[in-house]
């Protein structure tokens, strides 16, 4: 359990450094007052040129919530797509701003 605490505390450490870095995710998304709210050509031209340029295939490990949130601390991302061994369905983990962390579940049509 204390190799596991260790590992999560460094992969932390090295994400929240990532995330202060110039050029990161979080400067990557802070607006531009003078850039106002119509998107400029530049910009449409790259919505255009939207492309999948990696495809990624995994067969899904069977885990209850709590595992995947420890594998998804394990490599570092901020959410983790799970086969749920309580419902046998495919489920994602995120960590939230706050610190905690969410669960996304399939719904069907009309059952909000």
């Amino acid at each position: 359990m204390d190799k596991l605490e260790r590992q999560i505390r460094k992969h932390k450490t090295k994400l929240n450094r990532k995330f202060r870095q110039e050029g990161s995710l979080k400067t990557l998304f802070t607006e531009d007052p003078a850039a106002g709210l119509n998107p400029s050509s530049e910009m449409e031209e790259e919505l255009d040129d939207l492309e999948v340029v990696r495809t990624k295939r995994f067969t899904f490990k069977p885990m209850d919530v709590e595992e995947a949130i420890l594998q998804m601390n394990m490599i570092g991302h901020n959410f983790f797509v799970f086969s749920n061994i309580d419902n046998q369905e495919v489920n994602v983990v995120y960590k939230r701003n706050d610190g905690k962390y969410g669960l996304i579940e399939k719904t069907e049509v009309g059952s909000y």
